[in-house]
C-alpha cells in the first residue's frame, strides 16, 4: 500500500526507497542504527507479525491490542531541524494519514463481510476496526533545546565576522614593532611574520572561548552523558563533561580556518575590496552550512569542503551526541589551517611590497 501511495503521488518527492527486512537480519534496532549512522534521513518499519497480530487481535476480541504497534517512524531530527521540519515530517504525516485512511477501508470492509468472526469480539476491540493500524514515531535525537538554535546556526557568522576584523583591528599593532623610534628593537620582518602568525592565533583562542561561552552562559547542555545510539535520548552529549572542551577546539581550529583566510586575503587585495570578499566568505559559508547540500544541486556539493560546513556538523555532533564525522570535520578545518599557514608569509611579502611601491609613488 505505502508503494501504491508513492507511485501515484505525482508532486517531487525526497525519494523513497523500498528495502526487504532481510538487509538488515529482520531486525528493527538495526534500521534504527542506519538511521542514526545517517545512512537514510528516515525510515519507515512494518513490525514483524503485524497483519497476523491484528487479525488475532479481532478474531479474539484481544482489547490490549495497540495500533501503534504495528508500525514504527525512525527520524533524528537533530540532524537538520529546518529539512526535518520543513520537509521530511510534514512528508511521512502525508503518507501517515493516506495510509491509515486507505488501509482503515478496506480492513473494515473485509472484517464486516467475514461472518465467521463474533461481532461481541469486535466490540471488546474496537481499536482494531478504526485506526487498526498506527504509527509509533521515534526522534532519536530531538532537537532540543530550542536555546540551540544560533550555536549551530546564525551565532555562527560571528565566527567570521570576528575573525575577519581581528586583521585591521591588531595590524596597527603589529606594524609598531617594525616602526623606529618606538622604544624597542625594530624586528626583522621574518620575525614580524612569525609573531604576527603566532599572535594571532593566540587572539583566536582566547576569543573562541568567549564565543564558546556565550553558548555556555544560554544554558545549552555540556555536560550531558552520551545515550544508546538506538534509542530516543534528549541533551546527550557526544562527551559528556568534556564536550565543552571540545566544542571550543572546534570553535578555535573553525577560526584559525575562517580567519588565517580572511588574513591572506585582506593582505592580497586591500581595501576597499576586503568588503567584497567579506560578503562572498559569509554567504558561500552560510548557504552550504545553515541549509542540507543533500538537498540542492550537486553544483553546492563544494560546500563540503567550506569551514562552516564542518563547524555546524561538528557542533550539532557534539550538542546533541549525533553519528560522528568529527575526525572528517577537524581533518577539513585542520587542513585549511595548513594552508593558509603556508601562504601567510607569501601574503606577508606581497603585502609590504605593495605597500613600498605605494611610497615610491608618494616620493
Amino acid at each position: 500500500m505505502t508503494e501504491e501511495q508513492i507511485e501515484l503521488n505525482s508532486k517531487p518527492h525526497l525519494g523513497y526507497i523500498t528495502i526487504p527486512p532481510s538487509a538488515y537480519n529482520y531486525d528493527p534496532i538495526a534500521v534504527r542504527q542506519a538511521v542514526y549512522d545517517e545512512e537514510a534521513w528516515a525510515a519507515i518499519i512494518i513490525n514483524a507479525n503485524a497483519t497476523t497480530l491484528l487479525r488475532q487481535a479481532v478474531e479474539q476480541g484481544n482489547s490490549s491490542f495497540d495500533p501503534l504497534g504495528t508500525c514504527q517512524i525512525i527520524y533524528t531530527s537533530a540532524r537538520d531541524q529546518d529539512s526535518y521540519y520543513d520537509y521530511i515530517i510534514p512528508e511521512l504525516t502525508a503518507l501517515q494519514t493516506e495510509v491509515t485512511s486507505m488501509f482503515g477501508e478496506l480492513w473494515v470492509k473485509q472484517i464486516m463481510a467475514n461472518d465467521s468472526i463474533p461481532r461481541s469480539n469486535l466490540a471488546k476491540v474496537p481499536q482494531a476496526l478504526s485506526p487498526a493500524i498506527g504509527f509509533s514515531m521515534y526522534d532519536l535525537r530531538p532537537f532540543y533545546p530550542f536555546v540551540a538554535v544560533p550555536a549551530v546556526t546564525i551565532g555562527l557568522i560571528y565566527l567570521i565576522i570576528i575573525a575577519f576584523f581581528s586583521f585591521t583591528f591588531f595590524l596597527p599593532i603589529h606594524m609598531r614593532f617594525i616602526t623606529p623610534g618606538e622604544g624597542h628593537p625594530v624586528m626583522k620582518f621574518w620575525q614580524l611574520i612569525l609573531w604576527r602568525w603566532i599572535s594571532t592565533l593566540a587572539a583566536y583562542l582566547l576569543m573562541s572561548l568567549a564565543y564558546s561561552f556565550i553558548s555556555l552562559a544560554f544554558q545549552i547542555p555540556f555536560s550531558n552523558p552520551p545515550g544508546i545510539e538506538t534509542e530516543v535520548v534528549n541533551n546527550a552529549n557526544s562527551f559528556g563533561r568534556a564536550t565543552f572542551v571540545v566544542y571550543w577546539m572546534v570553535n578555535f581550529i573553525g577560526m584559525g580556518a575562517l580567519g588565517l583566510a580572511c588574513e591572506n586575503v585582506a593582505m592580497v587585495i586591500g581595501q576597499p575590496w576586503t568588503a567584497m570578499w567579506l560578503i562572498f566568505w559569509v554567504i558561500s559559508n552560510v548557504s552550504t552550512s545553515f541549509y542540507a547540500i543533500e538537498l540542492s544541486p550537486h553544483f553546492y556539493y563544494w560546500g563540503y569542503a567550506w569551514p562552516l560546513h564542518s563547524i555546524v556538523e561538528a557542533s550539532r555532533t557534539l550538542i546533541f551526541n549525533l553519528h560522528s564525522r568529527l575526525g572528517l570535520d577537524f581533518g577539513i578545518l585542520l587542513s585549511w589551517v595548513a594552508v593558509n599557514s603556508a601562504l601567510f608569509p607569501i601574503c606577508c611579502y606581497i603585502m609590504r611590497w605593495k605597500s613600498q611601491k605605494e611610497k615610491q609613488k608618494g616620493q
